[in-house]
This record gives structure tokens, C-alpha cells and sequence, in this order.
């Protein structure tokens, strides 16, 4: 029992004494410059993945550090913590009970009906438990995205079944999906708001454009489809562009697959200007693949100061916008991080 006390207190004495140097640690960084992290992405990507067993079980890889078979990824939002599954649920072949275990399931499920062996899901592909490797899976994150074969968005707000009247309530996925075949999937802007289309108005509501790391996930894939909270397929970035376009504010050529560097720095910060994150500091982190640099995570350094070491890896300065016609984010120009920015000049 004391033994136990003895180490209560000293895990308390130590985090008390991070919290009181924290301050210190930043004013350091502000006056030497603590350098970034570089990382050569295409050396040293190391990624786990999941695997359906024949017999239903979900596995997960030892990680792999080279020949990366090919792979589908899980875009999605979060619920609550104790919704996800986690790494350590896989490991120990639990978590079924759990109300993220379906989304991992369908992943699962529509990567083998696309011929892929292995998927990727962020819930639990990472062990969030090691600092150290949630630092490197945040560096490597758009890079994952990229290199994925399949991207699924799945969309637990926006129903394919029952939101449209008439005869499609009560109608199984299975039905719908043999009426109306991916193959088949028609412009959004070619046919009138029937009941195939009566799913659009919460497709541009979901609660997923508004988050900040669903803001790679859809940019950084070759190929993104979204899904309706049944596993119907709603369409893919391209056959959805033009909604895609209104509800994000991104260029039709990005969503196409262009280089996110044919935008200016202005551009690239307005995208994530209207989403949020959990917490505060990630919305900076979240640009990191957007902008194709590294730095280290400092959780509890706050949003200001995330943005300002972004800002100086990217060599840029909100206060250049002055000589940037027609494309000022205000939600830059007029925040609260201008004032100390000279502190890292």
C-alpha cells in the first residue's frame, strides 16, 4: 500500500513539474529555435494493418517497413472515447461490443469486396498509449492516406434507407444497392431531387466536413467514396465534386487530384478555417501533410502557438496577406495570433 502511494505521488509530483515548465519550454523554443522534424516519408514509412481471418477474427501486422501490400483506409469521425476500438482491443481480441466495432467491420468488409486483403483504421491501426508513436503516425498521416488503393468515407449522419418516402422504407441495403449499382451512379446534377438523391441534404450537413483531420482524408487519396451509415455506396469524390466544392471551399483541380502546392499558403489555411478539432492544437497539426512539413507535437502549447510554428516552417506570415489580393482569410488576419507572431522573427 505505501509502495503505491509512493508512486501516485511521484507520477502527480512529476506531471506538476511538466505543467511548470512548460511555459519555460516554449519561451526556449521562441529564443533557439528547437529544430523540426524531418522525415524522409519514402524511407521510412512504417504502417500496421488490419486482416479479416477467414473465421471472422480481426488481426492486426506486425509493422511493415517495406513492400506495403496494397490497402483500403477508414475515413470517419470519432464518438466517444470509449466507443472506439482501440489497438490494445485488437490485440487482445475484444471490442465488439463496442459502437465503433461497426464501421472497422464494414471497412473490412467492402475492402474484400474490392480485392483487398488489408485496411487501415486509425481507432486502433495506432497504439496511442506510446507518445512516440503518435508523433510519427501524425507525420505520417497524409502519407498513409496517399498511398491507400481505397479510401472509404463512412457517414454515420446521412442514411440511403427510409429518407426518401414512398416505397423505399424498409427496403434492405442488399435491395437498394442491386437497383442502384455503383457502376451506375448517376451526376448529382443530372437528374432532379428524387428519392435517390433525398440523402444529399444531410451528405452536406455530416458532422465529417466540419472536422479537421477529415480535411487530408479527403484531399491526400486517389480515390474517395463515401458511404451511407447502411454501407450504401453515395458516390466518389469525383462524381460528387460539385458538392464537395460547396461544402469545403476546396478548388475542383484539388479535389481532382492535383498538387495541393498549386495553392498559395492563404488558400491552403482558409480550408481548415470553418472545422474544429478536439483539441485545440490540431488544427494546426492537422495541415502538416497539406503543407508537406514536420514538427514536433506539443500538446497544451495551444492553438496560437501551434499556428505560429506551422507559420514558420512554411517561411510564411499572415502578415504577408496585406500583399495578397482576393484571397484573405479573415479568420487569420483578424485572430488573435498576429500580436506575438514577431516573437519568431
Amino acid at each position: 500500500m505505501l509502495l503505491a502511494r509512493l508512486a501516485i505521488s511521484s507520477r502527480i509530483s512529476l506531471f506538476l513539474l511538466r505543467l511548470h515548465l512548460l511555459p519555460f519550454l516554449f519561451y526556449i523554443e521562441s529564443r533557439i529555435a528547437i529544430p523540426s522534424i524531418h522525415i524522409d516519408t519514402a524511407h521510412s514509412l512504417i504502417i500496421r494493418l488490419l486482416k479479416c481471418e477467414a473465421d471472422g477474427r480481426l488481426t492486426i501486422t506486425k509493422d511493415i517497413y517495406k513492400d506495403i501490400p496494397p490497402y483500403a483506409i477508414l475515413s470517419h469521425t470519432w464518438g466517444g472515447d470509449d466507443d472506439e476500438v482501440t489497438f490494445a482491443d485488437i490485440t487482445n481480441n475484444r471490442g465488439k461490443d463496442k459502437a465503433g466495432y461497426r464501421k472497422i467491420e464494414f471497412c473490412g468488409k467492402q475492402a474484400a469486396a474490392d480485392g483487398l486483403l488489408y485496411f487501415w483504421v486509425d481507432t486502433c491501426c495506432i497504439d496511442k498509449s506510446s507518445s512516440a508513436e503518435l508523433q510519427e503516425a501524425i507525420n505520417c498521416m497524409f502519407r498513409w492516406y496517399k498511398d491507400s488503393n481505397k479510401c472509404y468515407v463512412y457517414l454515420p449522419d446521412v442514411s440511403r434507407l427510409g429518407s426518401g418516402g414512398g416505397s423505399s422504407a424498409g427496403w434492405s441495403a442488399l435491395a437498394v444497392q442491386s437497383l442502384f449499382p455503383p457502376s451506375s451512379f448517376i451526376a448529382p446534377s443530372s437528374f432532379p431531387e428524387t428519392w435517390e438523391t433525398a440523402w444529399l441534404p444531410a451528405f452536406r450537413k455530416s458532422r465529417w466536413f466540419t472536422r479537421g483531420w477529415t480535411l487530408q482524408e479527403l484531399i491526400a487519396p486517389a480515390s474517395v467514396e463515401f458511404f451511407s451509415k447502411e454501407g450504401i455506396r453515395l458516390g466518389d469524390k469525383r462524381s460528387l465534386e460539385e458538392h464537395i466544392q460547396a461544402i469545403a471551399g476546396i478548388p475542383a483541380q484539388i479535389i481532382r487530384g492535383h498538387s495541393v502546392s498549386d495553392c498559395s499558403v492563404p488558400e491552403r489555411m482558409a480550408w481548415i478555417e470553418h472545422r474544429e478539432t478536439s483539441r485545440q492544437e490540431d488544427k494546426a497539426y492537422s495541415l502538416l501533410g497539406i503543407f508537406d512539413v514536420h514538427i514536433p507535437m506539443l500538446y497544451g502549447e495551444g492553438r496560437e502557438r501551434a499556428f505560429q510554428r506551422l507559420w514558420k516552417e512554411v517561411n510564411w506570415s499572415p502578415h504577408e496577406l496585406s500583399e495578397t489580393k482576393g484571397s484573405t482569410p479573415k479568420w487569420i488576419t483578424g485572430s488573435v495570433y498576429l500580436p506575438r507572431l514577431h516573437a519568431l522573427s
